[in-house]
């Protein structure tokens, strides 16, 4: 893990020198001081400069600053090779870490004090004489304490660039009720302010979820216990406080936003929603840029090595922060798309872009003349009336393996082969006839389904594949539904045995699909610990203390179709 760690830090060295922009200072050098908050709290902040740029510990040039809040000290030895390069080439940066972390002040509270801090660290800025104009940039939590000031900044600051995170944090901890464990569970157990110990895979097994931080972890960690309890959107945890607030910001903004993302980044539909929501005025100066990458900007294709991956987030960030800060130019609208499968980038306009169609694979429970142990995906309805099953055993749920909301299993995440149909008996494979042209997936898939279940509530999972020509199978989208969150009336409740429908919604993709594949989708109703484990009981999951085996039942042909939705465009 040190190695990797390193190798970091070296390739973000290599990033700066490749940099197309002159260097003005010999060294960066740096000045560490505790700002005072208005509650009296001082937060241990970073300054770099280079020459004599940066207030009164360094002389008094007016230059560009370039500001970050964090609260991972552990990150430091990177936040100082960012400010000795920017410092050498005319900005002066600052890394703050946040309230209760590193060597700030104060409590740590995830999230709830970053508002009120960044505001006041800002509007010092504002203040300082030495400081021509400020842009904010951050990833992941450093871009949530952008986020969530970005419509109440001061004059000075132009722009912000905001990568890998969005407002909307109901969608990045839940899908259809089930919580994300491995974004995070893994998260709380390495932030929960004390050192945790534990076991993380028996951490998310433990029933009942909500006390495992007593019973495991060592005592109560009260937001984390919020997070795994308010399962549905409309819960007031969701609707009050903090993040009612968080989730409005997109519309207030009115400064220039560079929103970076990655098609296999856990945040990525709550960043689509943040970018959607943005105003008409706001969207004609900001960008969007989703590239092939994982939470880490790293390359996640298996199968695959892109010659144009780009994925070095420092060239992006300088480039934009030249125009706007240092050239003083108001950037404008654009949308950089990579589409998987054809390895480039479109500039577009928008995204999403308009769908030319939407195109339906029909599920048909008939044995596959040519693939063994799977089934039949037709391409156009008039399947006879079919059905199939398996047994759903939550105490031995289906693997994570190439998924798009991990973080704690990285090696899982991106696009990955898959293993051969069979390989489990609760998943239940369908696959397509040779395309005879290209398709491109430009928006998102839904997986409708006719389902049965002999418990009032269960889970059932799709994952959507590309089977490449040489037969192996990769997979493109995956997702997650469960009865309750798709029932027309929830008040009525789902009565064991009957016919219902559900929809496998799954977030945006841009892949283009090659003549000579097939599709093959493969449905279950696990998929541990990319989300929470059903345990077939109605109700909270964290609540859950037990767990029961479900008989599933899939229908297909006349009358109740369960089918792919793709939305294919041209670009």
């Amino acid at each position: 893990m040190e190695e990797f760690f390193m190798e970091m830090l070296r390739q973000l060295q290599r990033d700066y020198d490749a940099l197309d922009l002159p260097v003005v200072s010999e060294e960066g050098k740096m000045h560490e001081f505790m700002l005072p908050m208005p509650d009296g709290v001082k937060l241990q902040t970073f300054l770099f400069y280079g020459g004599s740029g940066g207030g009164e510990a360094a002389g008094t040039d007016c230059r560009p600053v370039i500001l970050q809040r964090s609260p991972y000290a552990h990150s430091m030895d990177s936040y100082r090779v960012h400010g000795e390069n920017l410092a050498r080439r005319g900005f002066i940066y600052i890394v703050q870490f946040c309230r209760g972390t590193g060597g700030s002040e104060g409590e740590w509270d995830p999230n709830v004090n970053e508002r009120a801090d960044g505001l006041a660290t800002l509007n010092w800025l504002q203040e300082q004489s030495w400081v021509k104009n400020i842009g904010y940039w951050g990833d992941s939590y450093l871009a949530l304490t952008g986020w969530c000031m970005a419509d109440a900044v001061p004059e000075k600051v132009k722009g912000m660039y905001l990568g890998v995170y969005g407002t909307d944090r109901f969608t990045s901890a839940y899908q259809k009720g089930l919580f994300r464990h491995d974004v995070l569970t893994s998260w709380a157990m390495e932030n929960a302010g004390f050192s945790v110990e534990a076991d993380y895979m028996d951490s998310c097994r433990f029933r009942p979820h909500y006390r495992v931080d007593e019973a495991l972890w060592g005592k109560e960690i009260p937001w984390y216990r919020r997070w795994i309890t308010a399962t549905k959107e409309d819960d007031p945890y969701w609707q009050e406080g903090f993040w009612k607030l968080l989730r409005e910001i997109p519309e207030k903004v009115k400064i220039p936003l560079y929103v970076t993302e990655g098609w296999y980044d856990h945040h990525l539909g709550s960043a689509l929603k943040s970018y959607a929501n943005l105003s008409g005025e706001t969207l004609e100066k900001s960008t969007l840029s989703i590239g092939s990458w994982n939470h880490f900007c790293m390359n996640c294709l298996e199968w695959s090595s892109p010659e144009h991956l780009e994925n070095s987030e420092v060239a992006s960030m300088v480039k934009w922060f030249t125009t706007l800060l240092v050239k003083e130019q108001t950037p404008k609208r654009s949308a950089r798309i990579y589409l998987i499968g054809a390895d480039r980038w479109e500039e577009l306009p928008s995204w999403p872009v308009p769908v030319k169609e939407t195109k339906r694979f029909y599920l048909a429970a008939e044995e596959h003349p040519e693939c063994a142990h799977a089934y039949v995906l037709h391409g156009s309805e008039g399947a006879a009336l079919t059905q199939t099953g398996y047994l759903y055993r939550p105490d031995d749920p289906a693997p994570s393996h190439g998924a798009e909301s991990m973080l704690k299993s990285m090696d899982q995440v991106g696009s990955m082969y898959q293993p051969e149909p069979g390989f489990r008996p609760d998943v239940i494979t369908f696959v397509s006839e040779t395309l005879k042209e290209e398709m491109l997936i430009a928006g998102q898939i839904r997986v409708h389904l006719t389902v049965a279940s002999d418990c009032e509530d269960t889970a059932f999972t799709a994952k959507v594949m590309e089977i490449k020509a040489d037969g192996r199978a990769v997979n493109i989208r995956s997702s997650i539904t469960t009865i309750e969150a798709d029932l027309p009336c929830k008040t009525a409740g789902y009565v064991p045995g009957e016919r219902t429908r559900v929809c496998v919604d799954m977030w945006d993709i841009a892949w283009q699909v090659s003549a000579g594949s097939r599709i093959r989708v493969d449905i279950s109703s696990s998929d541990f610990p990319q989300y929470a484990v059903h345990a077939n009981y109605p109700g909270v999951w964290s609540k859950q203390e037990k767990t029961r085996d479900a008989h599933q039942t899939i229908f297909c042909g006349f009358g109740q179709e369960s089918f792919i939705e793709f939305p294919v465009a041209e670009l």
